[in-house]
């Protein structure tokens, strides 16, 4: 997929501003500050319906403005045009397809967006959720039915917690529909995730073999946040008393995690931070490998900031394989990276949020 036109109003430093993008490569280059990142970040809300960005939230509306809104003209591989609109008023954020109002997840299931970032390493090195995130993505593009699983559970997560923490405790009967629920959907969205993650196995080992070869075989470990031998079920209701304690639900499929083991580096504190940053780019090369071969049709890779982030030869073997892939690629930087000289790319000056074309 590629976008042809893209539009962004209120976000950050952005009053307005509108860009013809390139099928292949776009650099937005400029000074600190200047703007480059919010560019990507106003595709990556398209697809995601938030910013890569940590506590971003807040951040995103530009000073002064009333509210933000991005759109897109996102051509697929089978020539179909989608018009797609993102606008947020306060703190409701409204979708639109071809001019029609269109819940969220319609619309992020509509633009496939991954992106690797300053930020990206956390992934590796970060807290379960962000890991939960990138999975979770992934299973939304192949499982349909995953959306809708996925609120029932939190749904009755949220209910089982509030009847956790109210005084005097509930009856049992009160707790065992939500904790019935709970085990239904999290087998499924368990079930979900494994499945995806036996598929996105061979292809996380052949990218990370073509970055960090020298770290050996790779291990994906899944824990799917509680006990591999017991029934959710009833590992609720057994740990109710505790739950108690603490105020909320301590084990289902909120609480899964994944990890990776190399044979030369058993554990990711052995991953020096230059190390981390390649492994989370191996994963997102990954994940856009498997929805390109799911959907016929890659995501749109952003990369923001990748002169900074890698040296020269892997800017190249990354940049490489995106080009041979013919995937659309926005990226970012001070300059035009050296390891992009000789490739035909569309390039972009920000400025104190104003853009002009150079090449």
């Amino acid at each position: 997929m590629k976008i042809e036109q893209l539009r962004i109003a209120g976000l950050r430093c952005f009053s307005e501003a509108t860009l013809a993008l390139d099928p292949g490569i776009n650099v937005f280059a400029g000074d600190n500050g200047a703007g480059k990142t919010s560019v990507l970040e106003a595709v990556f809300l398209l697809s995601h319906g938030r910013s890569f960005r940590s506590g971003a939230r807040e951040a995103l509306l530009q000073r002064g403005a009333s509210g933000l809104s991005i759109f897109a003209e996102l051509r697929h591989a089978d020539g179909r045009l989608a018009r797609l609109g993102l606008g947020r008023t306060g703190s409701r954020w409204e979708g639109r397809i071809d001019g029609l109002n269109a819940p969220l997840g319609e619309l992020v299931r509509e633009c496939a967006v991954v992106c690797f970032d300053p930020g990206s390493h956390a992934l590796i090195s970060g807290g379960a959720e962000e890991r939960r995130r990138y999975l979770d993505w992934g299973v939304f593009h192949v499982e349909h039915q995953f959306l809708s699983i996925w609120r029932r559970y939190q749904r009755a997560l949220k209910q089982r917690n509030s009847l956790l923490r109210s005084y005097p405790l509930p009856a049992d009967a009160l707790f065992l529909p939500w904790e019935a629920e709970l085990a239904q959907t999290g087998q499924q969205i368990d079930q979900q995730r494994q499945a995806y993650l036996d598929l996105l196995r061979p292809r996380l080992a052949r990218s990370m073999q073509g970055l960090l070869g020298e770290l050996g075989a790779l291990e994906l470990r899944y824990r799917r946040g509680w006990a591999e031998d017991q029934e959710l079920a009833s590992q609720l209701r057994v740990q109710r008393e505790r739950d108690v304690t603490r105020g909320h639900t301590t084990m289902g499929v909120h609480r899964a995690d994944w990890t990776l083991a190399f044979e030369h580096a058993p554990l990711r504190e052995h991953l020096s931070r230059g190390q981390g940053k390649l492994v989370a780019l191996a994963c997102m090369l990954a994940q856009a490998e498997l929805y390109a071969e799911h959907h016929g049709d890659w995501p749109i890779v952003c990369l923001d900031d990748l002169a900074s982030e890698l040296d020269q030869a892997h800017q190249r073997a990354v940049i490489g394989q995106l080009v041979g892939a013919s995937a659309q690629i926005l990226l970012t930087g001070t300059e035009l990276p050296v390891a992009m000289r000789d490739l035909p790319a569309r390039v972009f000056h920000v400025e104190q949020g104003e853009l002009s074309r150079l090449l």
